[in-house]
């Protein structure tokens, strides 16, 4: 079965407003031969004259007046159906968004985005869930709105993705840790006993990759799953967490932070969607908030 033109629709409501092929014609910018065609297709496609000659005019069929009530209501419908969608009122909203983000990330940036959304789009919920794993299956099937995280080989090629800021690694101890006393080393820091972050459970990371070519190897005598579990080992032992320095900025509060004495690769933090939302006026602005919340503060502290 065919599919009707909906162009026809506009081009049936000019006719039957103008009553006259060839005023009709001028309005859509339109030869009359091209008029009298589409005349004949839409003939064709009601089944029904729609415009007789009565002497020198044209008059509607009984069908044709039945659709002049229907059609400007139609004609509207379908032309804002096909228009961008306008800015939304999004004092008016009511949404629930869902970001997947690690604990570390909710609690440096969450306050802030939840004061913007506040008092911008009072009617907007965020709902937080925790990252267990860089798995984008959640933003294909719908279940997560936006993520953050650092990019890995895991990300699906048709995600959308934009920088919200860089971040380097630093060592964090308990305050009246030996490293705290005297400039740090490489040597110094690689004697210590270690807390590893691995969310897959590994027993090496990017640190004991960096200090390879020292010729050293740091004692890794912990695993946990996340950076807010790493600092509060720290906090209550000798143990050194090597954390990111933004992600973790409220987290270290109390405790002493030191550049870490060789080099080590800086990470991009990201957030990340699917494209069905890219147009998305709501998305769109949620997107634009966050990223404004983490550039206020660009630089790492020190």
């Amino acid at each position: 079965m065919d599919l009707p033109d909906l162009n026809l629709l506009l081009t049936l409501d000019v006719l039957l407003a103008e009553g006259s092929v060839a005023r009709a014609g001028r309005r859509l910018h339109l030869s009359p031969s091209a008029m009298s065609r589409a005349l004949a297709r839409l003939r064709a496609c009601t089944g029904d004259p729609l415009l007789v000659r009565a002497g020198r005019g044209l008059v509607p069929t009984p069908r044709a007046l039945e659709l002049r009530e229907r059609l400007p209501q139609l004609v509207q419908e379908v032309q804002a159906a096909l228009r961008p969608a306008a800015p939304p009122d999004l004092r008016q909203v009511r949404r629930t968004l869902v970001l997947r983000s690690s604990d570390g990330f909710v609690e440096n940036f969450g306050a802030a985005l939840l004061a913007r959304v506040a008092a911008e789009a009072p009617g907007v919920r965020l709902h937080f869930v925790q990252k267990l794993s860089k798995d984008s299956a959640a933003l294909r099937d719908g279940s997560v709105d936006l993520e953050t995280g650092v990019l890995g080989q895991e990300l699906g090629p048709e995600l959308r993705q934009r920088a919200l800021f860089r971040d380097r690694f630093i060592g964090v101890v308990r305050a009246g840790h030996p490293l705290c006393a005297g400039k740090p080393t490489a040597a110094r820091y690689a004697a210590g006993q270690h807390v590893l972050v691995s969310r897959k459970g590994g027993d090496t990371g990017l640190m004991d990759e960096a200090l390879r070519p020292l010729g050293l190897e740091r004692k890794v005598v912990a695993t946990v799953g996340g950076f807010s579990a790493a600092l509060a080992l720290a906090r209550g032992s000798d143990l050194i967490a090597t954390v990111p320095e933004r992600h973790t900025r409220s987290l270290r509060e109390g405790l002493h932070s030191f550049a870490l004495p060789f080099a080590s690769v800086d990470i991009s933090v990201s957030m990340l969607w699917h494209p069905r939302m890219e147009a998305d006026p709501v998305h769109r602005w949620l997107r634009q908030s966050l990223y404004e919340v983490c550039a206020a503060e660009r630089a790492p502290d020190s």
